[in-house]
């Protein structure tokens, strides 16, 4: 049992940093400001449901997928990096809120529950560090279990730590509304600025620890 509880609180402890839904909840609002409440709501769910399974693939079989193709995770984090770098330039550099109004259009179609996994799931949710650390995480369970008890004792555990992660997506995004009230205009305004500009640290971040990676595999 205590094996259990360490591997859930090792996969919530490792992911939630960063997923970091608190912290994106701001930017989510502001991708879905021009939707109604109702849509928003759903939005949240699915984009709960789309981390919860995007962890769970990269936890469970990332790992393998990247051997089989050939691809090292220092290349993931430099191409994801590159990804999350732009997003967050983008996020950056969008026009105030009176100007947002002309492309309002453009913003609801982009986030209509079909579009729901980019770009709100991914990178904005669950990005290439997320994906990172998931498969690092599955690349360092034990090969050979003791017993299949063990074993499902130990994937339910790492589930529900998987499952945790994902209701914290939910609930930031489902109340990220209550936040703006909060807030106002102004504070939204510099909130999701200061999360963008975060958000494009973090993909800088990701991009520098891919490449040094790579420069530490070189011959001396």
């Amino acid at each position: 049992m205590s094996e259990a509880v360490n591997t859930f609180l090792l996969i919530f402890a490792t992911l939630f940093p960063v997923v970091n839904p608190l912290g994106t909840a701001p930017v989510f609002l502001s991708l879905t400001r021009h939707v109604e409440r109702k849509t928003r709501h759903r939005l949240a769910g699915q984009v709960a449901l789309n981390g919860f399974f995007l962890l769970l693939g990269s936890l469970v079989i990332g790992s393998h997928l990247l051997t089989f193709f050939g691809i090292t995770v220092p290349a993931v984090r430099t191409a994801g990096g590159l990804v999350v770098t732009v997003f967050g330039w983008q996020l950056l550099n969008r026009g105030e809120r009176a100007q947002q109004t002309d492309t309002a259009k453009s913003v609801s179609r982009r986030v209509t529950p079909p579009d729901a996994f980019y770009p709100l799931t991914m990178p904005l949710t669950v990005g290439p560090g997320s994906i990172a650390v998931a498969v690092t995480l599955g690349s360092q369970r034990p090969i050979l279990p003791t017993s299949l008890s063990e074993l499902a004792l130990l994937g339910g555990a790492a589930g529900l730590g998987l499952v945790a992660v994902a209701a914290t997506i939910y609930v930031s995004y489902r109340f990220a509304d209550k936040l703006d009230d909060v807030l106002g205009e102004t504070g939204s305004d510099v909130l999701v600025r200061l999360s963008a500009f975060i958000l494009l640290c973090i993909g800088i971040q990701i991009l520098w620890s891919g490449c040094s990676a790579f420069i530490a595999t070189l011959p001396h």
